[in-house]
């Protein structure tokens, strides 16, 4: 008989130490899987804000570049009013720019605006003394900077995304970021380097 409880009481303590480990167990996994969320959560809020940054970066080049924009539409005026329609053309794609809201609406904005100004330069060519002109030539001279300016500062925003949407897709991380809202975020391509990639031949 005694025996018999003191079985029963060995098998009560191994059973109590059992459920002890348990716990410990189950509570290590969860505070794991707290520790898990946290940090993903906080690597992804990181690299979304340096995206926001970044194309706050573009932003500023990009409004640096529509301020230039009416000081040579007028410059061009004076030398070549009869030239309307590549006049409005430019003003067009400029006011559409400037109202442009997602990054892809941006980048289609951006590529009817260069397009515009470049049909405005050969119309330039055709005014020796528009060609001459200072402030004609100070204003060309500007927007040539502003555009290397935003190459950089799209080169660096795509660089930037690359990092983010890398992120993530990567397992486990896109459990997280599915489950609090994270999404791709779009590159800022223009016509350029579509073309540029296209053109690119490896032979051997």
């Amino acid at each position: 008989m005694k025996q018999g409880l003191r079985g029963e009481g060995v098998r009560g303590k191994e059973g109590g130490r059992e459920m002890f480990v348990g716990m410990i167990v189950g509570g290590t996994l969860v505070l794991l899987v707290v520790l898990f969320l946290i940090v993903t959560y906080n690597t992804l809020v990181r690299l979304r804000q340096r995206v926001q940054n970044a194309w706050s970066q573009v932003d500023v080049q990009l409004k640096r570049r529509y301020d230039l924009i009416p000081n040579l539409v007028n410059a061009v005026k004076g030398y070549a009013q009869h030239e309307k329609e590549t006049l409005d053309r430019v003003t067009q794609a400029r006011n559409m720019a400037i109202a442009a809201g997602s990054v892809a609406e941006q980048a289609r904005a951006e590529n009817m605006l260069s397009g515009a100004l470049k049909s405005l330069f050969v119309v330039a060519e055709a005014y020796p003394e528009l060609k001459a002109n200072t402030n004609f030539l100070q204003l060309q001279t500007e927007l040539s900077d502003t555009e290397s300016k935003i190459a950089f500062a799209r080169q660096f925003y795509n660089d930037t995304v690359q990092n983010f949407n890398t992120e993530i897709e990567l397992f486990p991380a896109n459990l997280v970021a599915g489950m609090l809202g994270f999404a791709m975020v779009d590159y800022f391509t223009l016509r350029e380097e579509a073309e540029a990639r296209q053109n690119v031949q490896v032979t051997f």
